[in-house]
């Protein structure tokens, strides 16, 4: 799987730039500031919808225009496919393959898959969990698409329980002012409480349904990633304590149950009566997805607050590299991108990720200067200064 070209409308700082890309590595070589890393996340929003550098939409559009236009033409297997996506803040993106419209962005994921190193990768060491929940997700849906619709599905009905559930914390506040605990839960019982616990029922069972498929496939996704973790960091730090993941759920689960989906929809609808009274005094949902971690340990220790710089580099990468190796299996190399990577890493780190990432059918390198690309990935290359592109070789 490769991109052949790569054209942008009012995206970040490009006007206009049209990008004809070659199989193999290209680098893109400019001082920051001057828009190399635009035109990779370009091509990973294509692949995900997202960016690996904002959290909205609003960013990529350049200032003064009202959308941006992004279009990728990617060959896989030598059918072709161009990718159209229309991004506008503020109102609903709107996708075209091969010209013709579809009814949801999301119906494009898959046409084209990526696995992107960027210096922002230490948030999934040093960071918060929502960083590793990201990138299970994105993975789950790199690897199979329609867990976007189940993620959306989820984000959804969380959304609406947590406002029925701020509604009765709040009704539940008012009722307390004044009066003892067990008179007030009386009074809330007895004051139409019923249609408020009655109807957070109901979104209990659409979120254990949707919590449950998610959980599930976390967890697999998990288990296929550790042993590929461990064997790309052991490469890229052989002095190194093992590397090992976790996926931690603050749903209960017995040690000696399977871990299909009915069992975990059984176990994430007991975990949520056991919290509801919890719930309804904080207003917001305890127990689910949108709570778990990945655990990442060095041996004994976790990775988070022990593992050193260098260490927290490598497990990022290692992560990468096990996503890629997953996408691969699946069928068809991903395009490799790798943001402002190399100057990040050390000579040892530099050679091994160069000498793992040089077989890939395309490889996409950022960097300030041309020596930051190691000798193993010399290709195409495009010096970038204040929002051009000009290919020199």
């Amino acid at each position: 799987m490769r991109v052949c070209h790569l054209s942008l409308t009012d995206f970040r700082s490009y006007p206009s730039a049209e990008i004809a890309l070659d199989p193999g590595v290209t680098a893109f070589v400019g001082p920051n500031g001057h828009g190399k890393t635009n035109l990779v996340e370009a091509i990973g929003y294509v692949a995900t919808q997202s960016s690996h550098r904002v959290a909205t939409d609003a960013p990529l559009v350049r200032h003064g225009a009202e959308r941006a236009i992004v279009r990728a033409l990617v060959v896989r297997d030598e059918r072709r496919a161009l990718i159209e996506l229309e991004i506008n803040p503020g109102r609903a993106n709107r996708a075209r393959v091969n010209r013709s419209p579809v009814a949801r962005p999301r119906e494009a994921l898959g046409l084209l898959r990526t696995v992107l190193f960027a210096p922002e990768d230490l948030a999934l060491v040093k960071g918060d969990p929502s960083e590793r929940r990201r990138f299970l997700d994105d993975l789950l849906v790199a690897r199979a698409p329609r867990f976007a619709g189940v993620r959306a599905d989820y984000d959804r009905v969380l959304k609406q329980r947590n406002t029925l559930l701020r509604t009765a914390a709040a009704t539940r506040q008012g009722r307390r002012r004044g009066a003892r605990r067990q008179e007030d839960d009386a009074a809330f019982a007895s004051a139409g409480a019923g249609d408020v616990l009655s109807t957070l029922d109901v979104w209990d069972s659409h979120l254990v349904r949707h919590g449950a498929e998610l959980l599930a496939a976390r967890m697999d996704l998990v288990e296929a990633l550790r042993p590929l973790t461990a064997k790309a960091y052991a490469t890229l730090a052989p002095a190194s304590a093992a590397a090992d993941l976790e996926y931690r759920t603050g749903v209960k689960l017995s040690t000696d149950c399977g871990r299909s989906r009915e069992i975990l929809e059984e176990a994430l609808r007991a975990s949520l009566a056991e919290a509801r009274q919890a719930e309804l005094e904080r207003g917001v949902t305890l127990v689910g997805p949108h709570r778990d971690d990945l655990h990442l340990a060095l041996g004994e220790l976790p990775a988070r607050g022990y593992a050193s710089h260098g260490e927290s580099w490598s497990f990022a990468l290692a992560l990468r590299l096990a996503a890629y190796d997953l996408l691969r299996a699946d069928g068809g190399d991903p395009v490799l991108i790798l943001d402002d990577v190399f100057a990040e890493l050390d000579g040892h780190r530099r050679t091994r990720l160069a000498e793992i990432v040089a077989p890939a059918e395309q490889v996409l390198i950022t960097a300030a200067v041309p020596d930051d690309v190691p000798a193993e990935l010399a290709g195409a290359r495009f010096d970038v200064t204040e929002g051009s592109a000009t290919r020199v070789r």
